[in-house]
Order: structure tokens, then sequence, then C-alpha cells
């Protein structure tokens, strides 16, 4: 008989069918709430403080006087009743696994961390009070909203100009922004316009911000102050990012690939947009989200 899975009564190390239990709990729930993912950590917790005190038992030399089938089975679920009043305890394993799960199912900010380039995010400093806008505020799905619809227009305009879809520009604007949160400043707080961390190199004969920026050297991170392009306007950056895309023969193949999230971000990857080795994946996924906010602005 499967025995009622309480608060405190992490069950699984007893019997395996509450399991059914616990997948109830959460379809219940729809996404997994917070009963369920502390129900989940103290489980997981039993069970592993159930394999703890067993190999603990099996360490211990048997005398082989007494042993037999019934003292065996009974100190089985004697250990079994310790593993479960083992489990869940302030402070104990199951918090650390509860936060771990949390932290799994919390809803990323597609692209939040900073990549870093020869087109990345820098670790910018701090935006004047005047410059903030709704899109750097608010929860991370409300803060994307904001930044996809900021921007709509512009990529749109350049989108026609360019062939590149908006919503790859726009997403991989919010990558290299964290969706607005960092973007490339002047030293005094005011903003370069800069969505794409375009650096700027000798060719460039515009205006420069120079800011802290990680660069990924071998796959390790490091720290270096980088020169930025500047521009006037975020409609300008976009389109000399466009400019780049179609001009540059470094970028030559990347335009194959425009009717692929995948394919485009992986063909930016080679042709050595950025030095963070998991770019690809994290543009997708700002890209997706990009798309599944414009649908649903429609």
């Amino acid at each position: 008989m499967t025995m009622p899975m309480t608060a405190r009564s992490p069950s699984l190390a007893i019997d395996p069918g509450a399991l059914n239990a616990l997948r109830f709990q959460a379809g219940q729930e729809g996404q997994p709430g917070k009963a369920a993912v502390k129900e989940a950590a103290r489980q997981f917790e039993a069970l592993f403080m159930r394999e703890l005190v067993k190999s603990m038992r099996e360490a211990t030399q048997k005398s082989g006087l007494l042993d037999s089938g019934g003292t065996d089975l009974g100190t089985e679920l004697l250990d079994q009743q310790l593993a479960v009043q083992l489990s869940g305890m302030p402070g104990g394993l199951s918090a650390a696994i509860e936060r771990q799960l949390g932290l799994q199912m919390a809803p990323a900010a597609a692209g939040g961390d900073k990549a870093a380039t020869p087109a990345a995010a820098p670790s910018a400093s701090p935006a004047a009070p005047s410059t903030v806008s709704r899109a750097t505020t608010g929860s991370g799905r409300e803060r994307q909203a904001a930044f996809v619809e900021r921007h709509g227009q512009a990529a749109a305009a350049v989108a026609r100009e360019s062939g590149i879809p908006a919503s790859y520009m726009i997403g991989q604007a919010g990558h290299e922004t964290g969706w607005g949160r960092s973007e490339v400043r002047h030293r005094d707080g005011s903003p370069s316009f800069n969505l794409f961390g375009i650096k700027a190199t000798s060719a460039w004969k515009g205006k420069v911000a120079e800011v802290t920026t990680t660069e990924y050297v071998n796959g390790v991170p490091r720290k270096t102050v980088a020169k930025f392009r500047a521009y006037d306007s975020y409609e300008d950056a976009f389109r000399d990012y466009a400019r780049l895309i179609t001009k540059s023969p470094r970028y030559d193949k990347v335009m194959d690939q425009v009717g692929s999230v995948q394919g485009f971000a992986r063909s930016l990857q080679q042709a050595g947009y950025a030095t963070d080795p998991q770019y690809a994946v994290k543009l997708s996924r700002a890209i997706n989200t990009t798309l599944n906010l414009q649908r649903a602005q429609v």
C-alpha cells in the first residue's frame, strides 16, 4: 500500500510508489510550485540518506551469530525509517537541492549572460537615471517584452533593407545587452546606442565608447578594456549591424542561414562573431524568445 505523502514525511525512501503522489502534486500545480519543489527535494534527500545508511551498515563487520533473513529485513526497514527521520532538517541537504531545483525551473532570461566578442556585451557602467527605460525595469519577462516592443520599428525598417529578419536582430541585441540592462555606455553614463557590442577597429571613423568587457581566451573569461562603436540612434545601430553582416566577407555564409534560427546563430559563431563557446546556443534561445514575444504582441 502506498503511504500518504506529507510535507514532513519523504516516503520514496520507503515506498517507491510514492513517486506517483509526487507527480500528482506537481500536476495539480501546473508548473511545479514551491510545495512540489520542496517535497521533491526532501524525497531526494531521503533516498540519499537511505543509501548512506546502507553503505555504513554494510561497512560494519557482522558477527554472523544472529544473522538471518528476518534480521536483515528488520535492519533494512530500520535503516529506511532512519533515513526518513534524518531528511528534511533545517540546513540539510534538501535545502540545497530545493535551491538547485528552483534555479533549474526558473525561466531563464534568455541571453542575459553577456557574451564577449568582436561583438560582445560589456560590463558597462550603471546607466544614468534619466536614461533608464521600462526595458531595464520590472520582471525578466516584462523587460524582454518591453525591449522587443521598443526596438520593433527600427529593426523592421532595417530588415526590409537588409533581408535579416527583425526578430533575429532584436534577439541578438537582447542577448548582447541583457535585454537592455547592460548596454554599451559612455563613461558618463550616456548611451552609445550600440546594441550589438560591435567594436571600434582602426577602420571605424565614428564616435567611440570605452568600457570594460569580458573576453574568452581559450575558453577562459577575462576582463579587458575595449573600444566600441557609438551611434546617434538605435536605428543607426541596427543599420550598422546589418551592414556588417551583409557586406563583410567574414560573414558571407551567414545570410544563407536566415531561414533557420539555429543555422543563423551557428554561422555567426563559426564566423567568429563571439568568443563565447556557447554563443550559438544562447543566441538561438534569445531569438526564439523574441519570436514568442512578437507573436504575443500581435
